[in-house]
């Protein structure tokens, strides 16, 4: 058994150290082994921050130090010296963390006044702006060897435990984030308990590049941004437009078999609208806004917003008839284009952009049909999720501090999802403060090829918008009812989910979804005919496929054919066409075969036909 680091008590990780300056009974609480556990990683992490800003100070003595928070993955700290430091200098750094963590130095704590670190501390400007963000008349102190900083914890006892650690970029950030504010340097880093956690994980960074979809979607002409149209904004090339079309095709054939209705709302909603759902006060940042003049030049010109979400459509829809309980459930679906105001520091490809277009759906029921139609939701999830090959786990995330809404009405929705789950004996964690502003909701993280986790989609229960918007059933005692919403998105958004799956395959996308099914190479001119007539039978089945035909030689188009990572290169030469066969080159399965015409067809036909 490993060394205990630390103590889990209740949702707080308590590092030894607190624990014998607080004398905190540990009779009943759980500890945390240093190479056992994600919370271990927090505390060795959290102490690597401590660990690389020693090692910069002793290599720049005027270094000063903003904050060095743990994040998903690892660690960074904010900090600013004379000298620039730069992604070349990391190895250096890196070199002195080594020679710092050999000489085990005890990692101790201590508290005094708040008062008393501001004098301690007052040439350092960048402490005083920490000290402002510390409640309370005390604050705790880290010391190793000669370097201490102001910090809560939790801390691994020695530096001998961060052995294993590796710097990898140099940033900038502004200073509290605010962009008014000076920039610092930012170092990120990571940090495990053993050498083969962390060369495991740099191992996984490394396939991470290799499958960026960034670079793929280049490489494979899938998709583009253009400054000049707008950051964050991405246009579809003709490949990534195929691509993102049999992705359509696959879902809204998937919702039409499940009873869903297809309905769409408009790009632009009066901001009157906005007020009412509670966006205006709870979103607004978020959103974009613009005006349009009256039709009566003495009225003022009005404000609209650009929709960030689809529901506010879907409810109007639900109420512009009287509706009888017999009607119950309704389910609207929607492949809605939004806008979300993101900061320009955080756009990253197609997983964070400014226009995106969700796979959403609202299902408009009675309170007693919440349980049945979560479970549905959960099973729908379940075939798209197996299709794609994903695992994939369940958060829920209940009511967040800016929220709108009864406690009662919180506590009956997450109540119904957590029936739900219960029902279907799904196991889940809880993400508390996690959820939207009007409704918890259950949220969906997938782990890809190479074991990354992400974010898709949700399940939202939502008592609160048809409250606000005044919408009802006729029930069977001939009463006005308020009906339960569910917001549900089961992919997130096509732009995020195609990024998602570019990186799962790296590139090599199945049959089902792939933009081009095959590459034929004909290996003469005569011989092209022969690749136009195959062409054009999967053309009239929807299925498109390329002819590379250029004056290059065969094994230069050979060559290109496969870098484009489609599933099948088709060679034709003098024996295909008198044979009516094909010669395949199968880059999924990494073989090379033959079959005739019809054979080629009817499996390229058959591999294209799958459902959800």
């Amino acid at each position: 058994m490993s060394d205990v680091i630390g103590y889990k008590i209740g949702d707080n990780i308590v590092d030894l150290q607190t624990i014998e300056a607080k004398n905190i009974d540990t009779s009943n609480a759980t500890p945390i082994y240093f190479d056992d556990s994600e919370d271990a990683l927090e505390i060795i992490r959290h102490s690597a921050a401590h660990l690389m800003a020693q090692a910069i100070k002793e290599l720049y003595p005027d270094a000063k130090f903003y904050v060095g928070p743990t994040i998903e993955n690892g660690f960074y700290y904010d900090l600013k010296t004379s000298e620039p430091i730069s992604d070349k200098d990391l190895k250096n750094i890196e070199k002195k963390m080594k020679a710092l963590a050999k000489k085990k130095f005890d990692i101790t704590r201590y508290e005094i006044t708040k008062d008393e670190a501001i004098e301690k501390f007052k040439d350092d400007e960048l402490k005083q702006e920490v000290l402002k963000m510390i409640p309370g008349d005390t604050v705790s102190i880290y010391k190793q060897g000669d370097f201490e900083d102001l910090c809560r914890g939790p801390h691994v006892p020695n530096t001998k435990y961060l052995q294993n650690v590796k710097l990898q970029k140099v940033a900038g950030a502004y200073l509290g984030g605010d962009s008014s504010k000076e920039m610092l340097t930012r170092i990120y880093g990571t940090a495990f308990a053993t050498k083969d956690a962390l060369q495991k994980y740099l191992k996984m960074l490394e396939e991470a590049q290799k499958r960026d979809h960034r670079k793929l979607g280049t490489e494979l002409e899938l998709w583009m941004f253009d400054e000049e149209i707008g950051a964050g904004m991405p246009i579809w090339l003709p490949k990534g437009a195929l691509l993102r079309g049999n992705l359509e095709k696959l879902l809204y054939s998937a919702h039409i078999r499940r009873e869903y209705d297809p309905v769409r709302g408009p790009e632009l909603l009066r901001s009157h609208m906005w007020k009412i759902s509670g966006h205006y006060y709870n979103y607004k940042e978020n959103m974009y806004f613009t005006e349009i003049e009256h039709d009566d030049p003495n009225k003022p010109a009005e404000e609209y917003g650009i929709k960030p979400m689809n529901c506010l459509a879907h409810v109007k829809i639900f109420g512009h008839k009287t509706r009888s309980y017999k009607e119950l459930p309704l389910r609207f679906f929607e492949f809605g284009t939004v806008h979300r105001h993101e900061k320009s520091g955080v756009l990253h490809g197609l997983l964070r952009v400014r226009e995106f277009t969700q796979d959403d759906a609202h299902i408009f029921c009675r309170p007693d049909q919440i349980e049945e139609e979560v479970i549905k939701v959960l099973d729908f999830v379940d075939s798209i999720m197996q299709r794609f090959g994903f695992e994939y786990e369940m958060e829920i995330s209940t009511r967040p501090e800016k929220s709108i809404g009864s406690d009662e009405i919180w506590e009956k929705a997450t109540n119904a999802l957590k029936a739900a789950l219960n029902k279907l004996g799904r196991e889940y964690g809880i993400d508390e403060g996690g959820g939207a502003f009007y409704g918890p909701k259950i949220d969906i993280k997938i782990t890809d090829a190479i074991g990354r986790k992400w974010q898709c989609g949700t399940i939202q229960v939502d008592f609160n918008l048809p409250e606000r918007f005044d919408i009802s059933y006729i029930d069977e005692n001939n009463e006005r009812k308020r009906p339960v919403m569910i917001h549900r998105a089961i992919i997130g958004s096509f732009e995020r989910f195609i990024a998602i799956l570019t990186e799962h395959y790296a590139g090599e996308f199945p049959t089902f979804i792939a933009p081009i099914k095959a590459i034929f190479v004909p290996i003469g001119e005569k011989h092209i005919d022969y690749a136009k007539e195959i062409q054009k039978e999967l053309l009239e089945n929807d299925l498109k496929t390329e002819i590379y035909a250029s004056n290059d030689s065969l094994n230069k188009r050979i060559r290109n054919a496969e870098k484009q990572r489609v599933g099948y290169v088709v060679i034709i030469g003098d024996e295909e066409v008198e044979n009516g066969t094909v010669a395949i080159r199968d880059r999924r399965k990494r073989e090379q075969y033959k079959m005739t015409k019809g054979e080629f067809v009817e499996m390229i036909k058959k591999l294209s036909e799958v459902k959800l």
